[in-house]
This record gives structure tokens, sequence and C-alpha cells, in this order.
């Protein structure tokens, strides 16, 4: 999408900032489970109590199709969601960018400036499509990462004798 002196705007996997987005080519791993991308993950915690469904949603061949059946009201929709799909979407985000460092250091690139996910077609994890219109909670809770990362790296800073791996696990 687009960047200017104070923010970035993105929507698809496709422009600039794409590994923004849930769409974004990036398998996770979470609960020794793989994940094609956090948007799999993420429609299929939506149909927890239903095994079947959330296999059905992660082997799907892309995240629009699993975007398209996380959508379906004919399914069961957990009774919680409201209440946790932030949680399972700061979960996945977490998965993604601390699995994938170089996503992560793309996340830290972006300095202060705000983060916004930019479409008319979602007010709630998106602008809406212009200022004011929508919650950017994407936008606010990929800003949220982006300060644990930092604050992170800060602390790693100062200790040499750790080495990460691919996993996140600190070896001696």
């Amino acid at each position: 999408m687009s960047e200017d002196d104070n923010s970035i705007k993105f929507y698809s996997a496709k422009n600039n900032y794409g590994e923004f987005s849930n769409f974004y080519p990036s398998p996770i791993v979470i609960d020794d489970v793989i994940w094609p991308t956090t948007e799999h993950y993420f429609q299929a915690q939506k149909f927890v109590s239903d095994p079947a469904i959330v296999t059905r949603i992660r082997v799907l061949p892309t995240p629009n199709e699993a975007a398209k059946e996380g959508r379906r009201r004919d399914l069961p929709l957990r009774s919680d969601w409201e209440s946790v799909k932030e949680i399972v979407m700061m979960e996945a985000l977490r998965a993604k960018f601390t699995q994938h460092p170089e996503l992560g250091r793309v996340l830290l690139s972006t300095g202060d400036k705000k983060i916004i996910e930019h479409t008319s077609n979602d007010r709630y994890w998106a602008d809406g499509g212009g200022l004011d219109h929508g919650q950017n909670r994407l936008g606010v809770l990929l800003m949220r990462l982006r300060n644990e990362l930092r604050e992170k790296e800060s602390e790693n800073s100062g200790n040499d004798d750790d080495v990460c791996d691919k996993n996140n696990e600190t070896k001696m």
C-alpha cells in the first residue's frame, strides 16, 4: 500500500508491507500443529469445539478459502469468540513474527510509525477505508507486538552468550 512520514498502510499480501497481512505465506507452528498462514489459524480457532472443522480449515489450499470458511454462520462459533478473538490474533502474530525472524525485522524496521490495515472491507480489524472509520485492531496488535520485540531485542543485546534459534528458544 503506502507509507508516509507517520504511518504505514497495508492490506494485500502482494503489496508493500504485505508481510503484515494474515494472508502472507508464512507457516506457523502452534501447539505442535503447522498452519499455512495466520489466517488459517485464526479462522479455525472460531470452531475449537469441533476438531473436524478445525482440520478442514487448516488444510484449505489458500488463506482466502480459510477466511471464507471461517465466516460461515451455519457453523458452531465458539461462545466466547468475541472475548478471545484478539488473544487468538495476538498468538498467531507472535508465532509469525518470531518464528520468521526476517518478518520480525520488517516489523521492527517500521520504527514508531502507526501501522494501519487499510481497507473499507473491515471496520474492526482495519481502518474501514479511512481516517477514524474503523478500529484498526490488527494494526494496533502489530504495534503492540513491535514494542514486545523491541523490548526483547534490548534485553538480549546485553547478553552476548544467548543464541536464539528459529523457534525462539534460547540456548546456552
